[in-house]
C-alpha cells in the first residue's frame, strides 16, 4: 500500500518537519509513519521504491526523506543521488539493517546527509531527522567508527591534492612572469643589432665609392646572420616553460659531439630531470660557446646529482672573469663593446639567455668560481617539474 499525503500543514507554531518515508517493507513504514507522528514531524508521503518516491516528491514537498538503501528497481543511492539533483534543498538520511560501510559511503556521496541503521533507538532516528531537516547530519554509532576514518582519509587526499594544485597554480603564474619578462628583454635588446642593420642600410642608400658599398654590404649580411641566429636562440629560451622527463647526460653528449675541445665527465647511467630538452640543448650551448669563446684549452662539462637534481658545470681554462663583475657579464650586452669593433664577436647575451632560459625552468645559472686558471659555471637543474 503506497500512500500520498496531499500539501496539508498543522496549525502548531513552529511548522512541523515534512518528512517522507521510502522503503519497500511496507510493515516497516508504517512503524516509521507511527514513529514520526509527534508534534515536531508530519509524514506527508510514503513510497515503495525509488521511482515511485521521485514521482512524488514535488506534489509531497518534504524537508526530509528518510530512504531505505536497498531496494528493488532502483536502490536507495541511485534515488538519493537524483533527488538531490533535482531538489538540492531536501535533505536524506538513509536507512538500512546492513552495517555497510561501503554503502554508508555511497550514500554520504550521493548526497545523504545522515545514516542510521534499521534497529536504531526510535530516539535515534528522530533525532537524525531533526538534525537533518536544521542542516546537520548523524551516522549510527554501529557504523560511525570506520565511516570517519575513511572520510577523514579522503578529506586529507582532498586537501593534499588542493595543496598541490595550489603549489602548481603559483608555480605557473610565477612561470608565466618570467615568460613575460623574457619576452619583454627579448624586444629590448632586439632592437640593438636591427639598429645596427638599418643603420648600415641606410648609408648604402647614399653615396659612396664601390669598395665602401662592398664593405658594408658585407658587414650588414654578416649582422643580418648574427640577428637570424638570435632569433633561433631566443626561440629556444621562450620554449623553456614546455618540460618533460629527459636525460641531461644525452643532451650535453649531444651539444659537445661536434666539438673535440669539449670532454663530458657524467655518471654511467642517464641523469634524468623535468625539463625541456631544446632549452636544455640551448643552455649548455650557450655556456659551452663562452668558455670556448674566452679560453683556449679544453672545456669539460661535468654532471653530477646533489640529492635535489641535476647540475651541471662547465668549466674553462681562460683567464678568469674580472673581480667585481659575476653578476654583471649575466647581464645583456655586458662586453660593453661597440657591434662593430668587438674583440669577441656576438651579441652579449649568452649568459643572459642560459640564465634565463634555466629560471624559466625553475632552475638557475650561476658562476660557481673562477680565477686565473679558468672559470667553472654552473647550472643547477629543477628536478620540481
Amino acid at each position: 500500500m503506497v500512500r500520498d499525503f496531499p500539501n496539508t500543514q498543522r496549525a502548531a507554531a513552529p511548522e512541523p518537519i515534512r518528512v517522507m518515508v521510502v522503503d519497500d517493507n511496507a510493515g516497516f513504514r508504517e512503524s516509521l509513519v507511527s514513529l514520526l507522528d509527534t508534534d515536531e514531524m508530519i509524514v506527508v508521503g510514503e513510497a515503495e521504491s525509488g521511482s515511485q518516491a521521485l514521482g512524488m516528491v514535488e506534489r509531497a514537498n518534504p524537508d526530509v526523506v528518510l530512504m531505505d538503501v536497498r531496494m528493488p528497481e532502483m536502490n536507495g543511492i541511485e534515488t538519493t543521488r537524483r533527488l538531490k539533483q533535482r531538489y538540492p534543498d531536501i535533505e536524506i538520511v538513509a536507512l538500512t539493517g546492513l552495517e555497510d560501510q561501503t554503502a554508508v559511503r555511497e550514500m554520504l556521496v550521493a548526497g545523504a546527509s545522515g545514516y542510521v541503521l534499521k534497529d536504531s533507538d526510535g530516539d535515534e532516528i528522530l533525532h537524525a531527522v531533526v538534525l537533518a531537516a536544521a542542516g546537520g547530519g548523524v551516522i549510527s554509532p554501529g557504523v560511525t567508527p570506520t565511516v570517519i576514518e575513511e572520510l577523514t582519509e579522503a578529506l586529507e587526499r582532498e586537501r593534499r591534492r588542493s595543496r598541490e594544485l595550489e603549489i602548481s597554480q603559483k608555480a605557473l603564474i610565477e612561470r608565466s612572469a618570467r615568460r613575460q619578462e623574457l619576452v619583454s628583454r627579448i624586444g629590448h635588446e632586439l632592437r640593438t643589432p636591427v639598429t645596427v642593420i638599418f643603420g648600415i642600410a641606410q648609408t648604402l642608400a647614399g653615396d659612396g665609392s664601390l669598395d665602401e658599398r662592398a664593405e658594408l654590404m658585407d658587414r650588414l649580411v654578416a649582422r643580418s646572420s648574427a640577428l637570424a641566429k638570435l632569433i633561433e636562440r631566443f626561440e629556444g629560451a621562450l620554449e623553456a616553460g614546455l618540460t618533460e622527463w629527459a636525460d641531461v647526460t644525452q643532451v650535453a653528449r649531444e651539444v659537445a659531439v661536434d666539438e673535440p675541445r669539449i670532454q663530458v665527465e657524467a655518471p654511467a647511467g642517464p641523469t634524468m630531470a623535468t625539463m625541456n630538452r631544446t632549452a636544455a640543448a640551448r643552455i649548455i650551448s650557450e655556456l659551452v660557446e663562452n668558455a670556448l669563446a674566452f679560453s683556449k684549452g679544453r672545456v669539460l662539462i661535468q654532471i653530477s646529482s646533489n640529492g635535489h637534481g641535476p647540475e651541471v658545470r662547465i668549466q674553462d681554462s681562460g683567464s678568469g672573469v674580472a673581480p667585481g663583475t659575476a653578476e654583471r657579464i649575466f647581464e645583456p650586452m655586458e662586453q660593453g663593446e661597440e657591434l662593430n669593433t668587438r674583440v669577441h664577436q656576438g651579441a652579449g647575451l649568452g649568459l643572459t639567455i642560459a640564465r634565463m632560459s634555466a629560471r624559466a625552468m625553475d632552475g638557475d645559472v650561476l658562476l660557481e668560481q673562477t680565477g686565473p686558471e679558468g672559470s667553472t659555471f654552473l647550472w643547477r637543474v629543477s628536478n620540481s617539474g
